[in-house]
């Protein structure tokens, strides 16, 4: 055995492939890899229980999904190809934009996001995005995957390859101990996300504790029987808890007395603990606090300046990384090189850096017609696009 592992890991490789794939097909070819978190738990303590968490999914995804995308055969912009009316119209229920919505979205909370090509004559006619928790990767005998498992209740329906195409698209966010599946920005901030939902339960529960801190009811000379503090406490949860009993006497009797505590600065800190949980939510998604109406320098220049900031950080690698890899697998064998990015100059948030830019190369007197164009990204004048003012 130790002979084979030897000639295994040390004969010279007969094709171009990683030399670690050997050691990855050693215990894992053929068998479904399950993600080791919970995607629901993902989507329901974060995306559908947490205010800021639900507004920076949406405020990535929908930002995201809405820049015009630009397909370019070398250096010619192309208006009308099939890959552009394909994601334009994915399929017959979803617009462009609400299917890379989803796509997106999917990307944020579980770090994966797949997307189903449906295929005809070898040419793909729908695109549909599926759900994370419900796939698995196969990984085949050099380690990588060779498919992937989408099971729904009971029915396990497998994606493998078939003349050298792939029906799935995997996408993933950068995962530093994973092999096969991304690390989602919820996981990065699971303890932030936990003390913001669990200071929202304790202001739930302080309000349906009549809004205010609970108190001490002190027995004057005596003990209370079994049956005096079963009846007394069955008294106080129905008449005096609750926001609308809030402000109700309280009636005591039998020398009882109400002796109120009060919360100490040191037991406040819980509302800076939220704000600054909800700072680092903000954080691991890569949007700007003040984007997502959290207290700060709520002033108009910093507004500005933080949806540049986002734009830039955030949303133009996001697109670009997507879109590369959709074109990749969509035309694998273009004639030619095929491009699909971002087309910036949609971008309003960027409008005063392209004015800039335009007027700093304007005013270069040393350069030509032809390199300001280039200069400015729109190429030659021999190209299709023109240079149109903001």
């Amino acid at each position: 055995m130790f002979k084979t592992l030897t000639r295994l890991f040390h004969a010279p490789p007969e094709a171009k492939a990683s030399r670690t794939q050997p050691a990855l097909s050693l215990y894992m070819a053929g068998h479904p890899v399950w993600t080791p978190r919970d995607y629901g738990a993902l989507a329901r303590e974060g995306f559908q229980k947490n205010a800021v968490v639900h507004r920076a999914v949406r405020l990535i995804a929908e930002a995201a999904a809405s820049l015009p995308l630009v397909l370019k055969e070398g250096e010619t912009e192309l208006t009308r190809h099939p890959i552009l009316t394909l994601l334009g119209r994915p399929n017959p229920r979803e617009g462009g934009q609400r299917f890379l919505e989803s796509l997106y979205g999917h990307l944020m909370v579980s770090g994966n996001a797949y997307v189903e090509a449906v295929r005809i004559d070898g040419s793909a006619r729908e695109l549909h995005c599926l759900r994370p928790d419900r796939m698995r990767v196969v990984p085949g005998a050099d380690g990588w995957p060779a498919a992937y498992d989408y099971t729904i209740g009971r029915e396990t329906i497998r994606f493998a390859p078939r003349d050298g195409e792939a029906p799935v698209l995997h996408l993933t966010l950068f995962h530093p101990a994973d092999d096969h599946y991304g690390l989602s920005p919820m996981e990065a901030a699971a303890i932030a996300l936990d003390i913001h939902n669990a200071a929202g339960a304790w202001n739930k529960a302080l309000l349906d504790n009549s809004a205010r801190p609970s108190g001490a009811l002190v027995v004057g000379g005596s003990t209370l029987t079994e049956t005096q503090f079963a009846r007394l406490r069955a008294e106080l949860e129905t008449n005096y808890q609750g926001s609308a009993q809030a402000g109700r006497p309280l009636l005591l009797e039998g020398g009882l007395d109400w002796k109120p505590l009060s919360l100490s600065p040191k037991d406040m800190d819980f509302v800076d603990a939220k704000a600054a949980a909800a700072r680092d939510i903000a954080l691991a998604f890569g949007v700007p606090p003040l984007l997502l109406g959290l207290p700060g320098d709520n002033t108009h220049a910093n507004y500005a300046e933080a949806n540049r900031a986002f734009y830039r950080q955030t949303v133009i690698p996001l697109v670009k990384r997507t879109a590369e890899a959709l074109v990749q697998w969509l035309a694998p064998e273009a004639g030619a090189p095929l491009a699909l990015h971002p087309d910036l100059d949609a971008i309003e948030a960027l409008s005063t850096e392209r004015e800039s830019l335009w007027r700093r190369v304007s005013a270069a007197t040393f350069l030509s017609d032809d390199e300001k164009r280039e200069a400015v990204g729109y190429g030659t004048a021999l190209g299709t696009k023109n240079l149109r003012p903001t």
